[in-house]
């Protein structure tokens, strides 16, 4: 048999050919993500915490070779809030970075503007705003929404306040803001499925200093539970110190943001924090065990040295920000590309990934990919170590 100049048999030859030219064609581009986060401005306190994790997962996974061997760049743009900015950005991440996939924006109002921007590019988005709007599989078909929805947060609270406490007298306050707004009518029409009607229901500007009128006319209309829906943290502390300064002992069960941090330095007396519940997530709850479940806690061994030992800010965010990260690399891995249609498909048949915020699952018709057994409704005053304490039941 004719050999080779190297001693090597023609079809030795050919095999080393082969073999050299598959990896000279292996693709090690970088896989490019664009992260839409509003790291200053008045809504940054998610979005600092999310932004851990999310380059913490990018540097864990360049660390280990990358996402088969093509390393993660990602490119971040500080929307400071503004839509304006978050479209502007979104259009520079399409047209001059040619991002694979855009994370974000952080906040509802900034993702319904850039949305549909990056749906008209054709770029996988992986939604972290909670409005139902922001996913739809016919006009926005590669929008993968990986937090929870505001109809599940809305819906948990609902079936606490009524199936748990007992409670049917409800009156519901949101702000002048869309997302209040829009919060409030959703919480009315979910209430009406239940058979209720609220009792007293109004839209109050966010920066009201007293709402104590308002508070008034709940007590006298009869309310037995205080529904607040507002992500605007000075007008969820006003309503606790208003019901306090009333020594009115009615519950107050609502949005996530009841029982953030920054409350607790707006409250006129530590006790106006009691008989506070927020929807949350099973994730980052205590078990009656006092332990966290655990992919949170290993990932909190893993970044607790970046936090100085100790966290002080809500943890869910940071495992949020972690995920996405890791839905695109499952996405990449399952696509073996970064072919947008081939990511479509790939995530549109991704059942149950396993993440550390929540386990996914998305469908040809469904975008909404976090379980409805991820909400668990906490006590708000029990922060510990990032994480919160569930309600009585």
């Amino acid at each position: 048999m004719h050999s080779g100049p190297a001693g090597l048999s023609a079809a030795g030859l050919a095999l080393a050919v082969g073999l050299f030219a598959g990896t000279a064609g292996a693709d090690t581009t970088p896989v490019k993500i664009g992260w839409l986060s509003s790291l200053t401005g008045p809504l940054s306190s998610a979005a600092v915490a999310e932004n851990q994790g999310v380059k913490f997962a990018v540097d864990e996974i360049n660390k280990a070779g990358g996402i088969d061997g093509r390393k993660i760049e990602l490119i971040t743009r500080d929307t400071a809030g503004d839509p304006t900015k978050a479209v502007n950005f979104a259009q520079q991440l399409v047209l001059s970075e040619k991002v694979d996939f855009v994370i974000g924006p952080v906040n509802s109002g900034e993702s319904l503007a850039t949305v549909p921007i990056l749906a008209r590019a054709g770029v996988p988005n992986i939604i972290i705003g909670t409005v139902d709007e922001l996913t739809d599989p016919q006009k926005y078909p590669r929008a993968f929404r990986a937090i929870a929805t505001n109809e599940q947060w809305i819906g948990s609270a609902n079936d606490y306040a009524i199936k748990t406490l007992k409670r049917s007298k409800v009156a519901i306050i949101g702000d002048t803001t869309g997302y209040g707004t829009s919060s409030a009518k959703k919480a009315e029409a979910l209430l009406a499925d239940a058979g209720i009607k609220p009792v007293y229901s109004v839209l109050i500007d966010a920066n009201k200093t007293d709402l104590t009128d308002e508070m008034t006319k709940a007590r006298a209309a009869g309310a037995d539970v205080v529904m607040p829906w507002s992500a605007a943290t000075g007008l969820l502390a006003r309503v606790l110190n208003a019901r306090g300064n009333m020594q009115w002992d009615v519950p107050v069960v609502g949005h996530p943001a009841i029982m953030g941090l920054p409350i607790k330095d707006l409250l006129n007396k530590p006790e106006y924090w009691e008989q506070t519940y927020a929807a949350g997530y099973s994730s980052t709850t205590y078990g009656a065990d006092g332990k966290l479940p655990g992919p949170t806690t290993a990932l909190m061994d893993k970044m607790r040295p970046e936090f100085g030992g100790t966290i002080n800010f809500t943890f869910w965010w940071v495992t949020l920000g972690y995920d996405t990260v890791k839905i695109i690399e499952h996405a990449v891995k399952t696509a073996g590309s970064t072919d947008k249609a081939a990511v479509q498909k790939a995530l549109e048949n991704t059942q149950s990934l396993k993440g550390t915020y929540a386990d996914y699952s998305w469908g040809p018709k469904q975008r909404n990919g976090f379980p409805d057994s991820g909400i668990v409704i906490n006590k708000a005053n029990t922060f510990k170590d990032g994480s919160f304490e569930a309600a009585p039941h």
